[in-house]
Formats: structure tokens, C-alpha cells, sequence
């Protein structure tokens, strides 16, 4: 689970602190405290790795943050027997709308299981095993993980100063950590390959060769998005309720990560006013668990491209062929309902989770083939973790678009 390089950490109320990782109990994902990792400048990586359990880790010495999302198959109730909003269960005082979804049942399973049911069922009728669906963002290339290691928050560069937080440059090396502005007006292309270089011998992160560290592809997103959605994400967390289940929106007009505005997405235009990532339930309210434990930016911030394309189409991306296979979803037709060879992509965040939480989606085409997540910093209410739009930019490099990080174990 664990990389070469990785610091396991937990949050003492305060400060990251290292966690202890010899019995487990610095994760408990029944209570919403998802499992959660730090990288160290090179400098200081020896000490913090042969220090004692709790000692603090300096924010200033953190270079990447990442969650763990543990392998898990799942499936999508219908109150009605109609309508596939998820169930009421102990999380919602109301029955389940597109506007106010409920509960998506989840179970944890290991690398020797990948169901391939319907992915639905009748609420009243209960689950049978003909009923859950292993996501495919759990399958990298010929390989079944037992996880994600998903990028706390968008990536920043190690020139956050710069402009853009970056640019459009393959010279900087991507970073992960709260309160500095995220990496944009990069294309594709660069975003990927900035993305590889992790995997570099000698990299400055400590990473071995065991894992792959890579853009996040659409799937790898809806692994989140319907975690979030589970008792073991935000619509679990019992500090919410009602409208305020749904992850709190990024509204900086800075582009700074880990921010929330306090809500989700709506028609307020003070985007300047934000709370930090740690503050209690108003800022931690815009992590996908409602904890401090979660992951962020999912909601606003800075829209996100994802590795999804329309029929191997590179548009204005910089690639001048597709990169393999593994590392991109593609999607043949212009129709979320037949978009995966004539069928419904189960799983990845399109059909099965289209508008809820009112959040807006529009699809790739031949027109313009890449994809972008999660919305931005606009003064509307259809931002979001399910929100998917095709990309104006055709992949090229946007000034309010940054991209997200995940590192697949190999082994």
C-alpha cells in the first residue's frame, strides 16, 4: 500500500502527524477517516522516515499529499423502482431525487473479485450478488489494484509563483499540498508527461519503481465521486445533512487548493472569501469525506482535465498520438448511454450519476474530444463532484483548467 518514500500520516487536530501503521489504526474508513500519505523534500526524507510515531510533519518539508481508495465494488438503489438515486437509508431525511441523491451501496473487496452485475437494484427487493459492479478504475491495464493513491489536491507546480501557478512547461515538477495555487494553462499533453516524470529513477519524490504515477483518468475520478457518495463518504458523515451532504465548492478567485466556500455551488459572487482546508465542518466541508481526511478541489477551484477522449481524437491536446492504452478511458460515442462500444460506461461517473446534486454535464464528440471534471470557481449552483463537460479548449492549455494525480500500485 505503502511506497518507497511514503510517510503514513493522521491529523492530530492541529498538525500531520507519522502515523503508526503496525496495527492499521491510522485509517478507519467505517468512521470516514480514509488512509492518508505524505512525500518529504529529499533533504528531510531520512529523518522523517526513522522518526518517532507523531512526530509532526512540517508542512513546508511536504511535497505530495495523497488518499487511499481502497478497492471496492458497488451499486445504485431505486426507491421507486424507476428512478436510480441511490437509497434513503440513515443518511437523508427524504426520499432519494436527482437533486438530492442518497446513499450508493458500497462494499470493499480484494484483487480476486471484479463483479460485473448491473451495478442496480430495487431498494425493496434488497441486493443479490448479481447486483454489484467492480469499477474499472480499479483495473490498469492487465492488472487488478487493491487501490488508488488519488492526490489529496490539485496539483500545484514547484513554481507556484509562476504564472498560471505554472504554465504550459514540462520543466517543473508536479506538487500536492493545501493553500498554494494550482498548476493551469497547461495542455494535456504536458500534463501527462509532467505526470510520468514521478516515475523517473532517482525522482525527487522516493517513489520505486513499484507504483505508476499518472494523470487521473475519468474512471479513476468516479471511484471517488461514488466513494464520496457512500456511508463511507461525505453523505455518511452525520456533522451534514440535507443540501449540505454535497461536497462545499473551491470558490477562490485565486486558484489557491483546499479551499471552500462554506456551501455547495451556488449563485453567490464572493468568490474572494474562503475557508482553509482544515477549518472545521465550513472548510473541511469541501473534502469528499466532510473530514480532514478526504480528498479536495473536487468541487470548484480549477476545472480539471481527465484522460477521457473521443475515439482517439487528440484535438489541440500536444500529443501527436495517444499515449497507451491503460492510461485513458476512450469513449465511442457521443452518448453517455452507448459511449462504451454501444454501451452504458458503468462505473464512471456518466450516466448512472448524471445531474445529481443539479450538477450540469455535456458529453465529448468528434468536435471537441477531452474531458473536464468537477466544475469551477463560477457563481452557480451546478458545480460539482459529478459534474462532466466536454472541453471548449479541445485539450489545449486554459487558464482556469489544472489536472489531478494518481499513482497505481504495480505490485
Amino acid at each position: 500500500m505503502l511506497d518507497d518514500g511514503m510517510i503514513a500520516v493522521s491529523y492530530n487536530g492541529t498538525e500531520w502527524v507519522k502515523a503508526d501503521t503496525s496495527n492499521e489504526d491510522w485509517y478507519n474508513y467505517d468512521l470516514g477517516e480514509w488512509a492518508n500519505a505524505v512525500t518529504v523534500s529529499s533533504t528531510t526524507r531520512n529523518t522523517y522516515l526513522s522518526a518517532e510515531v507523531g512526530t509532526v510533519i512540517n508542512m513546508d518539508d511536504i511535497e505530495t499529499m495523497w488518499v487511499w481508495i481502497p478497492r471496492y465494488s458497488y451499486t445504485i438503489g431505486s426507491e421507486d423502482e424507476t428512478n436510480y438515486y441511490g437509497k434513503q437509508g440513515t443518511f437523508l431525511d427524504t426520499t432519494p431525487t436527482k437533486v438530492l441523491p442518497g446513499e450508493i451501496d458500497v462494499k470493499f473487496v480484494s484483487t480476486d473479485i471484479k463483479d460485473r452485475g448491473t451495478a442496480k437494484y430495487i431498494v425493496s427487493e434488497g441486493i443479490s450478488n448479481d447486483d454489484w459492479y467492480t469499477p474499472d478504475g480499479f483495473t490498469f491495464g492487465d492488472q487488478e489494484l487493491s487501490g488508488l493513491w488519488v492526490g489529496k489536491f490539485e496539483t500545484s507546480s514547484s513554481n507556484p509563483s509562476a504564472e498560471y501557478g505554472g504554465g504550459n512547461t514540462t520543466e517543473l515538477d508536479p506538487i500536492i499540498k493545501p493553500n498554494v495555487t494550482s498548476w493551469r494553462a497547461i495542455n494535456i499533453s504536458n500534463s501527462f508527461n509532467v505526470s510520468l516524470k514521478m516515475n523517473n529513477e532517482g525522482n525527487r519524490y522516493g517513489f520505486s519503481s513499484n507504483v505508476d504515477t499518472h494523470m487521473m483518468k475519468n474512471s479513476e475520478w468516479a471511484t471517488v465521486s461514488y466513494l464520496s457518495q457512500s456511508k463511507y463518504g461525505k453523505l455518511g458523515n452525520t456533522n451534514f445533512s440535507g443540501a449540505n451532504k454535497e461536497v462545499y465548492q473551491n470558490k477562490s478567485n485565486q486558484f489557491i487548493t483546499g479551499c471552500s466556500y462554506g456551501a455547495p455551488s451556488n449563485s453567490n459572487t464572493d468568490r474572494g472569501f474562503q475557508y482553509q482546508y482544515n477549518v472545521d465542518i465550513n472548510g473541511t466541508g469541501a473534502s469528499i469525506t466532510g473530514n480532514i481526511y478526504g480528498v479536495y478541489d473536487m468541487s470548484g477551484g480549477s476545472w480539471e482535465y481527465v484522460m477521457a477522449n473521443y475515439n482517439d481524437m487528440v484535438g489541440s491536446s500536444g500529443f501527436s498520438e495517444m499515449p497507451p492504452k491503460e492510461y485513458y478511458d476512450k469513449y465511442t460515442t457521443d452518448n453517455i448511454l452507448t459511449a462504451c462500444s454501444g454501451n452504458e460506461c458503468l462505473g464512471h461517473g456518466l450516466s448512472e450519476t448524471a445531474g445529481w446534486y443539479n450538477d450540469t454535464r455535456s458529453f465529448i464528440s468528434t468536435e471537441y474530444p477531452w474531458l473536464v471534471r468537477g466544475g469551477g470557481t463560477d457563481h452557480n449552483s451546478n458545480h460539482g463532484v459529478f459534474r462532466f463537460d466536454l472541453s471548449l479548449e479541445l485539450g489545449t492549455e486554459g487558464v482556469n483548467i489544472s489536472f489531478r494525480l494518481v499513482m497505481s500500485p504495480n505490485s
